[in-house]
């Protein structure tokens, strides 16, 4: 009997998977999920001048289907870990040997309670990024772009549920701008 309930779960499965008839949406859903998927990736100055953010965005049919966001700046060595080869050939680059290229995202603990400290923060920085990540993924790029034009920096923070990061704005664009580099 658990043989034939778990085919006929397996069985009904697939027949949603698939799609019975020619429904028009299972069609368009069918032939949006066969686009091929294109990444683009840009460096941006989406916060300020002491650092620079690295945004990912995968688009298929024009719609961003996944986004990534980081922001790279020097931080002290003694609270923060570098990117990778900071402690070989690449750190010996650095001007000043007590601080290295970091990612706030790795370092997120730091960076947060640096943030709770010096702005009032009450939200973790991954946290933050999670959100915006999380606003563009869905979007079209025509709809993104709209939203950037149309809102203000203010409107754009209170439009993202769960980010509280004053420059919301920039991370979008550079996701934006991502997404329009994708190939």
């Amino acid at each position: 009997m658990k043989k034939i309930t778990k085919l006929m779960l397996v069985a009904g499965l697939s027949l949603a998977l698939v799609g019975v008839g020619n429904s028009g949406a299972l069609n368009n859903v069918s032939s949006a999920a066969s686009a091929p998927l294109k990444v683009g990736r840009v460096e941006a100055a989406a916060h300020g001048t002491k650092c620079f953010t690295v945004a990912v965005a995968v688009v298929q049919n024009g719609v961003i289907v996944a986004a990534s966001l980081d922001d790279y700046q020097f931080l002290s060595t003694d609270v923060a870990k570098g990117v990778p080869n900071s402690d070989k050939d690449f750190g010996q680059n650095y001007k000043d040997p007590n601080v290295v290229l970091a990612s706030k995202k790795a370092n997120s603990k730091y960076y947060s309670e640096h943030m709770a400290e010096a702005a009032g923060s009450t939200v973790a920085y991954d946290k933050n990024l999670a959100a915006i990540e999380k606003f563009a993924t869905g979007r079209t790029i025509k709809s993104l772009e709209q939203t950037l034009t149309y809102k203000s920096a203010e409107q754009v923070v209170d439009a993202v549920s769960g980010a509280t990061l004053v420059d919301t704005h920039g991370y979008l664009k550079a996701i934006l701008d991502a997404a329009k580099a994708a190939k």
